[in-house]
Formats: C-alpha cells, structure tokens, sequence
C-alpha cells in the first residue's frame, strides 16, 4: 500500500467495545420503550418498525424522523440515558495499540457526540480522537447513507483514499470502499467490502502496520480476508 494514511475513521458502538458487553441492547430496549412512551406504540408493532427503520433508513431514529416527526435531540438524550459503568470499562491494551498509531483518528459514529465522548471517557481513549462525526454532524443521516461518508469526508477535508474506516457493520463498508477508503472489519465474516478482517479493535495497529511503506511483517492469517489480499497485492 503506496498512498498515505492520513485519517482513521473508528465507529462508535461495538466497535470500540465487543457486542458482548450488552451495552446496545440495553440501549435497544430503551429505543423500544422511546417508541411505546413518547408515540404511544402497541409493543407488538416496535419490533418489527425497529427493524423495518433500521434496514431502510440506517437507524430506528431517521425512520421515526421521516415517518413519525419526532425531536430527533429528545430521542438521543432518551436511548442514551444509561449506565455505561454497568457495561464497558477501561481498556489499556486499546489505549496503548492507539497511542502508537500516528495518523489522525476521528470517531464516526450514528449516535450523538455526547454519547461517543462518555464512551470514550470510559474506555480510557478519549485522548487518541481529534473529533467526533456525530449524527447531528452528518445533518441526522446515518450510515450506510452514501452521504453520510461525503459529509465525513467534507468536515476532515480528505480524499477517501486517505482514509481508512473501521466498523463492525459489514454493511457500512460498501459505501466507504465506493469512495476509495481501505475498510476493515471487526468482527470474523469475510466479505468483499472488507479489506482487513480483525477479531478486536486492538487489532488495528497490525493493520496499520502492514499499510507502513517498508514493513514486511507477516501476520495471523484471520486478519486479513482474502478478498483484502488480493486488493493490496
């Protein structure tokens, strides 16, 4: 890999941490509740709405914009009023993985700064990340809205193929590699979308490694997919 790396995007939300802590279902259960409260939903009718919005609109909130006209800031503050002590800690493996990686790192995220800086407080990070690309930044389009990763693009004032996203969402990759960035998986499906699969965040600084003129490292053979192989050459 030839061309420089000068922006590592990271998602928010079982990116950062693993899907395993629970965090978003117990912030699930509070988008369900939002829905039954504050627009008087049948509990048997938010399933399938949540996935319905989910699948069309990127996020239950933008489908509930678009259909129900709610206060897209009330619902932020409502699904994220939780606990995040309760699940996700610090995490020093990641802290240090972070601090030798020295392109710039931006949080690109479908919830509300607010949301990602508590994230990041918690995990011991906060200091790695030069700003936030929150939803409201994204003028509340989400991923995998193609003009989500413009708008990114525009607020870091970079070519797509100076940067390099990372996402646990294998559907968020598509529109990041239409645009030139190298995309990296967290998580263990193979797709065609991902140039690099990793088990765990902390895993970038391999990727990184093996993206670093004049590196010649070999690495486990779950990091990259053999799709990424063949794109790096």
């Amino acid at each position: 890999m030839t061309k420089t790396l000068k922006y590592i995007l990271f998602d928010l939300d079982e990116t950062l941490y693993p899907s395993r802590s629970g965090l978003m279902a117990g912030i699930g259960e509070l988008m369900s509740r939002y829905m039954e409260e504050r627009l008087d939903m049948p509990p048997t009718e938010v399933p399938f709405l949540r996935e319905h919005y989910y699948h069309t609109y990127g996020t239950t909130m933008r489908g509930l914009q678009i259909h129900h006209g709610i206060d897209p800031e009330d619902y932020l503050a409502y699904v994220h009023d939780i606990s995040l002590e309760d699940y996700i800690g610090p995490n020093d493996e990641l802290d240090r993985v972070l601090a030798e990686i020295e392109a710039e790192k931006a949080i690109f995220t479908n919830a509300s700064a607010e949301h990602a800086r508590r994230v990041l407080a918690i995990l011991g990070i906060e200091r790695h990340f030069s700003r936030i690309i929150d939803v409201r930044a994204l003028g509340y389009m989400s991923k995998p809205n193609p003009e989500a990763y413009r708008r990114a693009l525009e607020i870091l004032g970079a070519e797509g193929h100076e940067c390099l996203l990372v996402d646990d969402r294998v559907r968020n990759l598509a529109p990041a590699k239409a645009l030139g960035m190298i995309t990296v998986l967290v998580g263990s499906e193979k797709t065609a979308d991902a140039d690099f699969v990793i088990g765990e965040v902390a895993e970038i600084g391999e990727v990184v490694q093996r993206l670093t003129p004049g590196r010649n490292q070999v690495f486990p053979k779950n990091l990259v997919s053999d799709e990424g192989l063949s794109n790096d050459g």
